[in-house]
């Protein structure tokens, strides 16, 4: 960087800061427009999208339903943040914060909204007793889930923001943030190395926040900078990314309110398990070609 910025006495909004989330980004908060939320007929409602945040309740319904708990059933809606669906008026009611995802719970007496992706998780793995691991090791747990939460946003709004979407790339937020990311390759290759999962023979809630950010990263999905981070380095990141990939429920919690990439990869709305025989945008466009 050659520029130097003197900051004003008081910041002022008044120009967009360029890169490419800049039309989105914006110092207040509420809705900008009125807009209903659909609702199906299970006993959750999903509201999100496919980022690392989105897919972290994707993969955790598929495993509850995979492990059989048939009261997960969930109807998931594609809420497009690229076009500014989180700041209708619906989502906003479920999350105030206007960020992916967010989830309605109705399958009880009351109506129950819950946002921030670690909190949905916590709150569907108490409910059905599942993904927690051993009682002696929850603390533990709980904190490589809280990790996740402290840690990614270096990932994702630190090198990711400047990495990938700055609209110029500068050498000391992409140094700093690529040093902070690599050591917290670090720190997860460390605790990899003397346990299966991230907190131990379980495979748990953690596992699933962790690896929608960390493992994407480790198998070249996010930035387009497994190169430039040797992320093939991390052989214990990689054990662990890859077993988990290979999870069937993963496999079809990723595809959950995807709208990019191979179409046959994409399911934009999900209503029941059917759906991913029957209605992946490829099929879609198949039918309607």
């Amino acid at each position: 960087m050659t520029d130097t910025y003197t900051p004003p006495k008081v910041w002022t909004w008044d120009s967009e800061s360029g890169g490419k989330f800049a039309s989105i980004n914006r110092p207040i908060a509420g809705p900008t427009q009125d807009k209903d939320l659909p609702r199906g007929d299970h006993p959750f409602q999903l509201y999100s999208l496919a980022t690392p945040n989105g897919v972290k309740v994707t993969v955790m319904f598929e495993e509850l339903l995979a492990a059989g708990h048939a009261g997960a059933e969930y109807d998931a809606y594609l809420i497009n943040i690229g076009e500014g669906d989180q700041f209708g008026s619906g989502f906003v009611d479920v999350n105030p914060n206007s960020k992916i995802p967010a989830l309605m719970d109705l399958s009880g007496d009351k109506e129950v909204r819950v946002f921030e992706s670690g909190a949905i998780l916590l709150h569907l793995a108490e409910k059905f007793d599942a993904f927690l691991g051993p009682a002696e090791n929850r603390a533990e747990m709980i904190s490589w889930l809280f990790w996740q939460m402290g840690s990614a946003p270096y990932l994702g709004g630190g090198f990711g923001h400047f990495y990938a979407y700055a609209p110029e790339k500068w050498e000391y937020p992409i140094n700093r943030f690529a040093m902070e990311t690599k050591r917290q390759l670090d720190v997860l290759n460390r605790q990899l190395a003397d346990n299966r999962f991230i907190a131990g023979d379980d495979y748990t809630i953690a596992d699933i926040a962790i690896w929608s950010w960390y493992g994407a990263l480790a198998l070249g999905r996010l930035y387009e900078a497994a190169e430039f981070l040797d992320v093939e380095s991390y052989e214990h990141v990689q054990r662990w990314a890859k077993e988990i990939n290979d999870r069937p429920a993963v496999k079809r919690g990723v595809k959950v309110n995807r709208a990019w990439g191979e179409p046959e990869q994409q399911l934009h709305e999900r209503h029941s398990a059917e759906d991913f025989d029957t209605k992946t945008q490829d099929k879609l466009a198949h039918s309607e070609g």
